[in-house]
């Protein structure tokens, strides 16, 4: 078999997640090539990812390699993935999941966010800024783009006092010493798929070949939790930029599913839960948004997608 060549954005986080699969490939004895791919979310630094548009931001050009067999497989963040890909790919993999969390870094001593003293977060996400607005009002909020060393920069230089990122992006680059606040998996339920890698492919890709990648990288009780995260978010038709969030763990051989929607302002939160098997996995998911809909959640997505658009 050819080496399998690994598509990728070109930041060291995604780097990471590339080489970490490759690392998986080549236990199985899978020889592996990794080729850098610039896309619009990398190139447009300026612009808020809410203001890009939701779908593709960080994966369009990953899928035209893809389309033209220029890659064989594509590399990404789970949480960046769109809840629908486009016809004729397929994610064939996802990796065991890192801690799921949010956490709050700096460079130097924070006050806790239950002080209610100043404090300016970087952040890009509308998630993580409308759950502060709801929690802890106090707390203000700058957008602030790029990779995570341009970030820790800018936060350096005083454009704010701290960033609120996911753990597993801030582990996997070795920052672990700046974290200030662990962040609560009750307040903060994290993005559909954050902590996890998605290995995509076209529908091209030889069988064989797609079965060998899936057998190496695939870890199959963290691809039930994503199966039942992502058909929550494809129903409400979320891309990374709605403030939905949702969060699948095992207990046992039981798969518990907490989720739901926030305003943009923070002034509302809908929220439920679901339990059941690993068959029950993609209903679940269903179940929950059809209930977060149900709570105003389809009127709370108008809402959320004009003021976006604006």
């Amino acid at each position: 078999m050819k080496p399998i060549r690994i598509g990728t954005r070109g930041s060291k986080l995604a780097l990471f997640q590339a080489h970490h699969v490759a690392d998986l490939l080549r236990q199985k004895g899978l020889a592996t090539e990794i080729v850098i791919i610039e896309t619009k979310g990398d190139q447009v630094l300026d612009v808020a990812i809410s203001k890009i548009g939701s779908k593709g931001v960080f994966t369009e050009e990953l899928e035209n390699q893809l389309a033209e067999n220029k890659i064989d497989i594509a590399v990404h963040s789970a949480k960046d993935l769109p809840s629908r890909l486009p016809e004729g790919f397929d994610i064939i993999a996802f990796t065991e999941r890192e801690k799921a969390n949010d956490v709050i870094i700096s460079h130097k001593e924070l006050p806790d966010l239950d002080s209610k003293e100043p404090l300016l977060l970087g952040t890009s996400s509308t998630r993580r800024i409308a759950t502060l607005r709801y929690y802890y009002p106090h707390v203000r909020t700058t957008d602030i783009r790029g990779n995570l060393q341009t970030r820790i920069a800018k936060m350096e230089n005083g454009v704010c006092d701290g960033l609120l990122l996911a753990y597993a992006g801030v582990h996997r680059m070795g920052y672990d010493a700046l974290i200030r606040s662990d962040l609560s998996l009750d307040q903060f339920i994290p993005a559909v798929g954050q902590g996890c890698i998605g290995v995509e492919a076209h529908q091209s890709l030889a069988p064989q070949t797609k079965t060998a990648i899936h057998e190496a990288v695939n870890h199959t009780a963290t691809a039930f939790c994503l199966q039942a995260e992502r058909s929550f978010l494809r129903v409400l038709e979320g891309g990374c930029s709605i403030p939905a969030f949702a969060l699948a763990v095992w207990e046992g051989s039981t798969l518990h599913i907490k989720g739901g929607l926030l305003q943009l302002e923070g002034k509302v939160r809908l929220y439920d839960s679901f339990q059941g098997s690993e068959k029950e996995a993609a209903s679940m998911g269903i179940q929950l948004a059809e209930s977060i809909l149900a709570k105003g959640g389809d009127k709370l997505l108008k809402e959320i997608k004009q003021q976006l658009h604006e």
